[in-house]
């Protein structure tokens, strides 16, 4: 294998590294967006099997984002120090350890201790990713390299969801993870195929820098998975303590938010004296490196809070299959898997501002659409539609941003470029899954509380029947099951359960418009991708080192 894409010499034609080493690097992607593509599919499941509200299984997701984005930046640095394939190999194998505990988890605790020890790895898997990509392709081949990452990210979740529907349907959901396991020993033999490489020993890890970009994450990650568990804004009965009445969740977050500047103080402090940061702030310094950012933090958390909204809806509201899941969502992930290998295509036509533009707005339309015309049957086909065009958004803006801060940085800054893109990334799953569940909740408490206040039948004992006090997304057989157990009329019954649906419905449809709301604002920042002229997509080796 050739180490360089670069022209054989006295012909100009390019000679092309082999794939192989590419097929190690996206099997790795696989591994972590299997993983976190699974437990969707596998909500009503977890459901079942722990006992717990869906909330709690979105906890898993929820601690897998926040490891992964808390210390992917300290994964960048042993990447740097210790070699890229190195620390690859080493974290495959965490992860495949990781799986095993998630495959034969007895209890919801241990699923999301799987999770968290499966997000550690990841930390360091992430930015392994685009350090392999940068050390064994180059120009042309490392643009589609990048495509295939992002193609491999949504044919994970294409997997995940067809796979995990058919086992979860048939067997269950832990075989989903059991196969995570066998892939990890795959990915560990193909590893012996990268280009080896031997890491620097002189770069020193910032310790502090961890502890405040650790810190500062964890806590906007816990503060906003907390919400509604605690309270948008006054404590609530299961805040674990209030400060004059005010619920800690929002101030974790605006506390972690403050830690977040300490951070970018004190790595302008480290860099100013000469030392080493744990991120180089070079890849977020220009405007458009800046815009790439807010564009990717908002495309991720999207598309999280609708990989969450709609299981949830299909699984716990309708009370139908793991299957049907994945059937429902497969016009989707299809069209993301597709949408971020093709975008690469209209590279040449398009600059990124135009496509970042287009993509949002994509995915506005996509969003109202989907509000207006979704009812009880998430196979309808304007819902499918719906679908494929927010698909086509995000898995076009997904690959952009990524070779936005690809192409802005130099080759020896890939390592950053990839902690960024995973703490990004994370960071805003994390955010985006804690804020579905807690949207949707209080949407539906909200609605639930005026309808029932309205509802003369539904008096104070049948409303004591299912706890107003901690509403949560049921489906309305184990609600008509609850209140025919405790002694309610038939009326009362129809009655409920009339309330049920018709909130459960508008909470969807409002939470599916403020979506759209994000989509929209994200069009501003958009507006500041770069606007390459056709066919001056820059080379990394080229950027500057300083912007």
């Amino acid at each position: 294998m050739t180490s360089l894409s670069t022209p054989r010499p006295g012909t100009g034609v390019e000679v092309r590294d082999s794939w192989v080493p590419m097929i190690a690097i996206a099997l790795g992607q696989v591994l972590m967006s299997f993983n976190v593509a699974s437990l969707p599919v596998a909500l009503g499941g977890m459901v079942a099997s722990f006992n717990v509200p869906p909330t709690t299984v979105a906890t898993g997701i929820v601690m897998y984002s926040m490891l992964v984005a808390g210390f992917v930046m300290l994964g960048a640095k042993l990447n740097q120090r210790f070699g890229a394939v190195r620390v690859f190999r080493i974290v495959v194998l965490l992860f495949g350890l990781a799986q095993v505990l998630m495959t034969f988890s007895p209890n919801a605790t241990v699923m999301i201790i799987a999770q968290a020890l499966s997000g550690a790895a990841g930390a360091a898997l992430v930015p392994s990713l685009v350090a392999l990509i940068a050390e064994n392709y180059r120009g042309a081949q490392q643009a589609t390299a990048l495509g295939a990452l992002g193609s491999a990210r949504a044919g994970a979740g294409v997997a995940a969801f067809l796979i995990g529907g058919v086992l979860g349907t048939f067997i269950g959901w832990r075989p989903a993870f059991g196969i995570l396991i066998a892939l990890s020993a795959i990915v560990f033999v193909l590893s012996f195929r990268l280009k080896p490489d031997h890491g620097r020993p002189d770069v020193k890890i910032d310790i502090v820098g961890v502890v405040l970009a650790a810190a500062a994450i964890v806590m906007i990650s816990f503060g906003f998975n907390n919400l509604n568990r605690w309270g948008l804004a006054v404590a609530g009965p299961g805040a674990p303590f209030s400060i004059a009445g005010l619920s800690p969740a929002p101030v974790l977050i605006v506390v972690g938010i403050v830690v977040g500047q300490l951070f970018v103080v004190w790595t302008r402090r480290r860099q100013a004296a000469g030392l080493t940061p744990l991120l180089a702030l070079e890849v977020i310094t220009s405007p458009r490196e800046r815009a790439a950012v807010y564009a990717m933090f908002s495309v991720v958390a999207l598309e999280a809070m609708l990989n969450f909204s709609v299981p949830l809806y299909i699984q716990i509201v309708q009370g139908r299959s793991p299957l049907a899941t994945a059937i429902a969502m497969l016009p989707f992930n299809l069209t993301v898997f597709f949408s971020a290998m093709l975008i690469v295509r209209f590279y040449n036509r398009l600059t990124p501002r135009q496509i970042g533009r287009y993509g949002f707005m994509l995915c506005a339309v996509a969003l109202v659409w989907l509000a207006f015309v979704v009812r009880n049957d998430w196979s309808a086909g304007p819902v499918l539609i719906g679908l494929i065009i927010f698909g086509i958004g995000q898995g076009s803006l997904v690959t952009l941003v990524f070779n936005v801060l690809v192409t802005a940085s130099p080759k020896e800054l890939a390592g950053d470029v990839g902690s960024l893109r995973g703490t990004t990334n994370n960071l805003a799953a994390a955010v985006g899954t804690a804020v579905a569940g807690a949207l949707l909740v209080g949407l539906l408490s909200t609605i639930v509380l005026g309808r029932v206040a309205a509802t003369p039948t539904l008096t104070p004992e049948v409303q004591a029947m299912v706890n107003l006090d901690s509403i949560n997304f049921i489906s309305n057989d184990r609600l008509k099951a609850t209140l025919e157990t405790a002694g309610a009329t038939p009326e009362q019954v129809s009655d409920a359960l009339a309330v049920n649906a018709g909130a459960r419905l508008q909470a969807l449809k409002i939470g599916l418009l403020l979506m759209a709301g994000l989509a929209l604002i994200t069009i501003i920042p958009a507006g500041r991708l770069p606007d390459y002229k056709p066919g001056e997509i820059p080379d990394p080796d080229d950027a500057p080192k300083t912007s």
